[in-house]
């Protein structure tokens, strides 16, 4: 078992100020692999006071003073990277050879593109009389979730630190351990004291003492809905900025042009991915009624094919949701569909056969699914797919547009211009185009309940920095 019994703050390892912790377990084996301690508000009050110290002289370092400490930070991670891989495929139970492909590998991509950017110039420009420049904002509290646990909180500090921001993570108390290898990285490169502080514990303690801090200035938080609109009530008594990265249940339109078997297919594993616990996963599959019948004899195939198994095994695609409570959430769930009339054409909430142990679900596709229903409502989080017919584009493009939540989503057509057209008319942040590639460069957040501000890219900068005019 792992002891990760202390936090990182003033640019040292240091005991929390009490000794409770927190027991984090494999979900694969329903063991306990590691203690981390439970901090306290105490804690988030060292750490805060050491980010804010060091943030004049950190906010006063020139943009290749702090690219190459960035650059320091990617290479620690690249030669950690599969370590890392092991780490998450252990804390969260995704399966290994995605834990270092996607895992492992987007915190260096996060980082790296903040490498690059500082490298461009500053960006100002002149109005009139006036000279508008950017400057840092200040310290920032990163709230992060479990589900990519080292992508969420490098997707925060990187671009923070190149803003000139000083920082407080707290990553979730469920899968803590690649925050803790970032930590060593960190430290490794040698970024001043203070710069850079890491305090584990429960979100009603150490989130709320981060959000509620006189001298925190901006809060960047993902997580859920529910949390997050209590971390952006609490941060507004001190009129604080705040960034959310929340849920969402994006809608993957195939339309009557596209290649079916092709858009299914994709379709199909991005909502796997990672067992279904991905914010952007397309867990609405709309379809032509006239299709629906080929659509779910395809979606059922290839659902089939993610057996699920213990995450170290190079075979397994389909993992151990991360907690027991995760897996109660994700069945009762799928019992719903079922209850509100949703055809169950494979999986379901029975454990699957052979794995007694561990927080595993079945590979699950409904079909006919109600655009209102439950299930094509609510973020399961879980490898379940609901697939929804419709009557033509209108109709595709209403129950698209049909959600709380406008985080992620894809279309397809024969005809690449048909389908950006659609594609513009939905309400969300991000939407691929046959399959568009992700793109580190381009904003990442949502629309309506998924949240406010955007992360990635020059756009993340932006939250991180003050506007200044100056007038000449």
């Amino acid at each position: 078992m792992q002891e990760r019994n202390v936090l990182y703050i003033g640019g040292e390892w240091v005991p929390a100020a009490g000794a409770a912790t927190i027991a984090v377990e494999n979900p694969a084996t329903e063991q306990v692999q590691a203690q981390i301690p439970e901090g306290s508000a105490d804690d988030v009050d060292r750490a805060v006071r050491a980010a804010r110290e060091a943030f004049p002289a950190w906010s006063a370092t020139t943009r290749a003073e702090r690219a190459e400490l960035l650059r320091k930070l990617h290479e620690g991670l690249a030669k950690r990277a599969e370590e890392i891989g092991e780490t998450i495929a252990r804390d969260v139970g995704t399966p290994l050879r995605i834990a270092t492909r996607i895992q492992a590998a987007l915190p260096q991509t996060d980082v790296r593109t903040y490498v690059d950017l500082l490298g461009e110039d500053a960006p100002e420009e002149k109005v009139g009389n006036s000279l508008i420049v950017r400057e840092a904002a200040g310290v920032v509290a990163a709230i992060t979730p479990w589900n990519y646990p080292l992508h969420q909180i490098t997707c925060k500090i990187a671009p923070a630190l190149a803003a000139g921001c000083t920082v407080v993570v707290k990553p979730s108390e469920v899968a803590p351990l690649g925050a803790y290898q970032l930590f060593d990285a960190i430290h490794e490169a040698g970024f001043p004291a203070g710069v850079v502080n890491l305090v584990t514990g429960f979100g009603p303690v150490v989130g709320e003492a981060l959000a509620t801090h006189p001298e925190v200035d901006v809060v960047s938080f993902t997580g859920s809905v529910r949390a997050g609109t209590r971390v952006a009530e609490v941060a507004a008594r001190s009129v604080k900025r705040v960034t959310l990265e929340l849920g969402g249940k994006s809608a993957n339109v195939i339309l009557d042009d596209a290649d079916l078997a092709t858009a299914v297919k994709v379709g199909v594993s991005n909502a796997f991915l990672n067992a279904g616990q991905t914010c952007t996963a397309w867990t609405r599959m709309l379809v032509p009624r006239e299709k629906h019948e080929e659509a779910v004899a395809l979606a059922k195939k290839f659902a089939e094919g993610f057996t699920p198994g213990d995450p170290l095994d190079a075979k397994t695609k389909l993992g151990p949701l991360v907690s027991a409570a995760q897996r109660e959430r994700v069945r009762e769930f799928i019992a719903k569909g079922v209850s509100e009339g949703a055809t169950l054409v494979t999986g379901g909430a029975e454990t699957p056969e052979g794995l007694d142990t561990g927080y595993f679900v079945r590979p699950t596709v409904f079909a006919g699914v109600d655009p209102d229903s439950t299930i094509a409502q609510e973020e399961i989080f879980g490898p379940v797919l609901s697939i929804i017919p419709f009557d033509d584009e209108e109709d595709a493009l209403r129950i698209a547009n049909n959600s709380k939540y406008g985080l992620h989503g894809a279309v397809w057509s024969g005809d690449q211009d048909r389908a950006l057209a659609f594609a513009r008319r939905v309400r969300t942040g991000q939407i691929d185009v046959n399959g568009g590639a992700y793109n580190p460069l381009a904003p990442f957040g949502g629309y309506k309940s998924s949240g406010v501000g955007r992360e990635m890219g020059r756009p993340a900068l932006d939250e991180f920095t003050e506007i200044k005019s100056i007038q000449l």
